[in-house]
């Protein structure tokens, strides 16, 4: 079972976990400087990252989620404001990539999309990355590539949406 948990410091704490356990710090938060790996830096900077992102009042631009499968945090799910549209993002830990999890969690991200009232959901991934590049034209979204980046939106219907159009 796929759920999303709102990030609080303990569901923080769970993701970072995951992450260290799953992905590369280059693949789920910004560069920082040393040496690679997730060194005693670079996992304060994560955490500092998602607190000054999602949990601290004065600096929050999205709402996070961990992303749960069958009770066991596997990566993080958002939606960030624009305008009339939400931006999603997800990453998944390597174990939990090519199982559908991320099928279901765009899904009820959508969910939360139409449930704000944007009118437009959109995402990026990389020209490189076919698996997100399918996901989201399975959605319905329009693709656009320029280079190696490619940008994805979805109108959203309903009642909300159609309003701010």
């Amino acid at each position: 079972m796929i759920t999303l948990t709102p990030l609080d410091e303990a569901a923080l704490a769970r993701l970072l976990e995951a992450a260290v356990a799953g992905a590369d710090p280059l693949e789920v938060m910004p560069p920082v400087d040393g040496p690679p790996g997730w060194t005693p830096t670079r996992r304060e900077a994560f955490l500092a990252f998602h607190r000054a992102r999602s949990l601290n009042p004065a600096t929050a631009v999205e709402r996070t989620w961990v992303i749960d499968a069958d009770g066991t945090a596997v990566g993080a799910a958002r939606l960030e404001p624009h305008g009339d549209a939400v931006e999603a993002g997800i990453w998944l830990s390597r174990d939990a990539r090519g199982r559908g999890i991320g099928k279901q969690v765009t899904a009820l991200l959508l969910a939360e999309a139409r449930k704000s009232g944007a009118a437009r959901f959109i995402a990026s991934t990389t020209a490189g990355n076919h698996g997100a590049r399918a996901l989201l034209s399975g959605t319905g979204a329009a693709l656009t590539a320029e280079g190696d980046e490619v940008a994805a939106e979805l109108r959203l219907g309903g009642a909300a949406a159609a309003g701010r159009e």
